[in-house]
């Protein structure tokens, strides 16, 4: 071979070596990139068209601790929780120094005059205070199934739901047998538990232990107003829920305890309730924030002897939106106008009350309360103010902020378990009901002569993920109706 073909030979072996070189070297690299791109499209990345409200820069009580979180809400009304700075989404909202919160949860909302005029001006007045999920436990409705059929097509700021009010269903059947099958109706379409007020429709023993025993079989609360409020009885209607509780095998929970089973006696009030705990028993109870209470001038409370009962006078006695001092004339016209009177701030005082009652772990904050009217209500201002002045007293008394949200939510969503599951929690997929708060100016401002008034600090609320209120302004949200 001469010179010129034997360079010719040497050039084509070295370029198929470097061709095979190349193709060698590219398939390598090709099948390294195609596992790292698979690799990547395993790794989530939050997706920003998903999320279309991002609350930046605020504190939430997450995992035990306060941390500062991206709080992310998605199409669906749910939460993505990420670090700062880490959640892309349609709206961000700096929240920088706000406390983002579970929306609060009021076990003990009242709205029972006229729910189908009203239930727009309540609501109203409590995402106002912060709360996205009323619950009418201390009362509610006496058919389950058209409560909700009336309620449910209709726009809601909050959320919503009812025990089955065994009042109403003894003012409508007089036959035991029939009210025990009404009742158990109402549980089956979806009650949430079952309520009833001893001291207002005086009901046997035997007769109260049949509706805790149905309370028992379907796995909800037994909501109880005890049967006693003066000095010399109240604790005599403690030890009748205790047995109840006992005899029935069903959780128990005691409505306003300082107002009615512990005004006198709070500390051997709370005392028996902790002793039964012990024993196995579930017995709850709830405050709220309020050192007066108010009530109808036509109930029970204000039969004969009241007066001497509660050591008030005619004139101690303020008629409620307004203020007015009643005498004799005008205290008999209003009790036949069914007009609710409060009593005068200090008859239950907070420290012997209230502050020893949030001392213990088994009670919560319920209102007891509802605005159902404008411009001035006929209601007490808890109805507006409840939460705000649970949160501004109990860092007043010196709480933890963590345990005051326990008492306003936590408690009270553990009551209604498990239809509120994915309510009053901060975590991934849950409902994005939120409260979104100035921990430094919440207050109430509602009072007995205006109780017709937003609550300071409360900075934004959703409630589905729908922003329900927002500077000021109430905005229908999406509330929807809570049932099992």
């Amino acid at each position: 071979m001469n010179f010129f073909c034997q360079v010719l030979d040497l050039n084509l072996r070295q370029r198929n070596m470097k061709r095979r070189s190349f193709f060698k070297t590219a398939g390598a690299l090709t099948t390294a990139l195609s596992a790292n791109i698979s690799a990547f499209a395993k790794i989530s990345f939050p997706d920003a068209s998903d999320i279309k409200i991002v609350l930046r820069g605020g504190k939430s009580f997450y995992k035990n601790k306060w941390q500062v979180l991206d709080i992310g809400i998605d199409n669906n009304g749910k939460l993505k929780i990420g670090q700062p700075d880490s959640l892309q989404g349609d709206q961000t909202i700096d929240v920088t120094n706000k406390i983002v919160s579970p929306g609060f949860i009021d076990i003990l909302a009242d709205n029972a005059a006229n729910p189908q005029k009203t239930y727009k001006i309540f609501e109203k007045y409590k995402v106002t205070d912060g709360v996205t999920t009323a619950l009418q436990m201390h009362g509610g409705s006496g058919n389950t199934a058209s409560y909700y059929a009336t309620f449910n097509p209709l726009p809601h700021f909050i959320n919503f739901g009812v025990s089955t009010a065994v009042m109403l269903v003894r003012y409508a059947i007089s036959n035991l047998a029939e009210r025990r099958k009404r009742v158990e109706k109402c549980l089956e379409e979806g009650a949430l538990g079952v309520s009833h007020s001893i001291e207002y429709q005086p009901t046997p023993y035997e007769e109260t232990l049949e509706y805790a025993k149905l309370a028992k079989k379907y796995e909800r609360t037994f909501f109880l107003h005890l049967r006693y409020s003066s000095r010399e009885k109240e604790l005599e209607g403690v030890d009748e829920a205790i047995r109840i509780a006992k005899d029935s095998g069903a959780r128990v929970h005691i409505d306003h305890l300082h107002s009615t089973g512990g005004t006198f006696h709070m500390t051997e009030a709370l005392d028996k309730l902790e002793a039964a705990n012990g024993k196995g028993l579930q017995m709850t109870c709830c405050v709220y924030p309020y050192s007066f209470w108010a009530t109808y001038l036509h109930s029970k409370r204000f039969d004969e002897g009241w007066q001497k009962r509660y050591g008030l006078t005619y004139n101690d006695l303020r008629l409620v939106g307004t203020g007015e001092r009643l005498t004799a004339e005008s205290f008999a016209r209003y009790r036949g106008m069914k007009k609710l009177a409060a009593v005068p701030e200090g008859t239950l005082p907070l420290a012997s009350t209230v502050d020893l009652a949030l001392k213990r772990d088994f009670c919560m904050i319920g209102s007891d309360g509802g605005i159902e009217y404008e411009p001035h209500a006929n209601s007490h201002p808890r109805g507006a103010g409840c939460f705000s002045t649970a949160i501004r007293h109990g860092l007043d008394i010196g709480m933890p902020l963590e345990k005051v949200l326990d008492k306003i939510v936590t408690l009270p969503r553990s009551l209604i378990l498990p239809a509120m599951k994915e309510r009053g929690i901060i975590k991934d997929g849950s409902w994005a009901d939120l409260t979104v708060f100035d921990s430094t100016k919440v207050n109430a401002k509602a009072t007995v002569e205006n109780p017709n008034q937003f609550s300071d600090g409360i900075e934004m609320v959703t409630v589905n993920g729908k922003i329900a209120y927002r500077n000021g302004k109430p905005e229908t949200a999406g509330g929807v109706g809570i049932r099992y």
